[in-house]
């Protein structure tokens, strides 16, 4: 009664001033555990001028999509005997690679420092004897997916950040059916945000037929978690324990026929027969124990002896917010910064930390022949302009920048001095580099990186390279536009 009484003593203005009172104590606070984080500066101050700036929304943003979770291991795997033993090997193989009579090609010498490094903050094994085919198309891509899927004898596992509801989507999903019914294990992984769209029916008409489903980090309450911000963008499938796929390509009809808005849709994925298919299986079954706690340890069905005489090493890399660190930026930042004659980037999404942006400023300005092609048009406005309002800084370090105009390109692709080559799902960007669960195949061959670089090339043909003395000259509602989108990049 007593409180009740107080209660309608107080005025109106007086409630509001208590509520202002309250909720600036409360953004003050979120701001301050944003600055104890010790995230990278730059994506730190973003945050911090949102919640300043918007602070109803920017408080909101920040639950849903700002928690910093990588210390509070999202993932508990310490139980999984096979990483255990993934370790026990990476440390054998580091002894073994900087032994002075192990006998080691040049592919290796030249990217030792490199190899070292994942096999320390991954424990991403270097595989030496594999065969790779490179895809430019969905069309392509797509038919040798079709193919591999359709004689496989024993297993298929696939994870993709993507699958849609659609002709691709219901072709690949016919396929899995059928194989699961002739006694072969099907296992898809899909993330739960990426395939929202993905309905029921499609879900359960291949659970009922004895495919083992699974989203990735399922968000059955998008606006009372924070799981939306760390989403599975991982595609790999293995087939049989010998076949893989690798890239940037999603389940969906776009990949292959293109869109209305963006027109035809370029993307490069790999296609990997040999040794470097155990490590796709490895973190496949790994994110599969934790989508359905399952440990599956067969080594002989899941890790069969390959026989494959090709030498192209690889290493298969994988991170995420569970990973101690962030072996795929790291692996770029190190090869950017020992590289001597070129460095070839294709990036949808140009969202770089200041690590990366520094380490290619830095390579250009001594003399390294550096070129980003990024999309002349994108899938997401607010991203596509974030990328472009690095441009002048690149620009004024020298490096070549270029837009894509014969459609969209999604290929997230790293070439460098035809000795180094990476293809996966990152991209480069904050989110892959930090927020997302990510892959990528690092390729140490001349004839395989040779092969993206002359591909690489002959996108720039299509594509238009930014003049400085031009790009200097536009309107300034432009500049406008690329800073506001760079500030709410951490958000997309």
């Amino acid at each position: 009664m007593v409180l009740l009484s107080i209660w309608k003593n107080i005025s109106a203005a007086n409630i509001s001033l208590i509520l202002i009172i309250i909720y600036a104590i409360t953004v003050f606070s979120t701001a301050i555990m944003v600055v104890r984080e010790k995230r990278d500066p730059v994506k730190t101050t973003s945050w911090v001028l949102i919640l300043i700036l918007l602070p109803i929304a920017g408080l909101i943003f920040y639950i849903f999509f700002g928690q910093y979770h990588r210390k509070e291991k999202i993932f508990n795997r310490k139980g999984l005997r096979d990483l255990e033993q993934i370790e026990n090997l990476s440390h054998l193989q580091i002894l073994k690679l900087h032994k002075e009579n192990f006998n080691r090609s040049s592919k290796i010498i030249d990217n030792l420092n490199i190899i070292t490094l994942l096999l320390n903050n991954s424990k991403s094994l270097l595989t030496e004897f594999n065969e790779v085919e490179i895809f430019q198309d969905g069309d392509g891509a797509f038919n040798s997916i079709i193919d591999v899927l359709s004689s496989a004898k024993s297993t298929i596992h696939i994870e993709f950040y993507i699958v849609s509801d659609d002709k691709i989507g219901n072709k690949i999903k016919d396929i899995l059916i059928e194989k699961a019914k002739l006694g072969i294990e099907v296992r898809l992984v899909f993330d739960d945000v990426g395939s929202w769209s993905l309905s029921k029916k499609y879900i359960r008409s291949m659970r009922d037929a004895g495919v083992f489903v699974h989203p990735f980090m399922e968000v059955k309450f998008p606006l009372l978690t924070s799981k939306v911000n760390y989403r599975n963008h991982r595609k790999i499938i293995i087939v049989d324990g010998k076949v893989g796929f690798v890239g940037g390509m999603n389940i969906a009809d776009r990949y292959l026929e293109g869109s209305k808005e963006l027109g035809p849709w370029r993307d490069t994925m790999i296609k990997l027969v040999g040794e470097a298919v155990h490590s796709l299986q490895a973190i496949f079954l790994v994110d599969w124990y934790f989508v359905s706690n399952q440990i599956i340890s067969d080594r002989k069905k899941y890790f069969p002896e390959q026989n494959v005489s090709s030498h192209h090493p690889i290493q298969i890399t994988a991170c995420g917010p569970d990973s101690d660190w962030a072996s795929i930026m790291q692996a770029f930042f190190l090869a950017i910064t020992k590289a001597r004659h070129h460095i070839y980037i294709a990036s949808p999404y140009f969202v770089p930390n200041e690590s990366i942006l520094t380490a290619l400023k830095t390579a250009s300005l001594s003399g390294v022949d550096v070129r980003i092609m990024l999309p002349g048009k994108s899938d997401s406005t607010v991203v596509y302009w974030s990328s472009l309002s690095y441009v002048s800084e690149l620009l004024d370090a020298g490096i070549k920048v270029y837009l894509y105009q014969n459609g969209f390109n999604h290929s997230k692709i790293l070439m460098i001095d035809r000795s180094f080559a990476s293809v996966g799902s990152a991209n480069m960007d904050i989110r892959s580099f930090e927020d997302n669960f990510e892959i990528a195949a690092i390729i140490y061959d001349e004839q395989i990186t040779d092969l993206l670089e002359k591909s690489f090339l002959n996108d720039l043909s299509r594509s238009k390279m930014i003049i400085s003395d031009e790009w200097n000259l536009r309107s300034h509602k432009y500049n406008l536009k690329e800073s506001v989108a760079r500030l709410f990049s951490p958000l997309f």
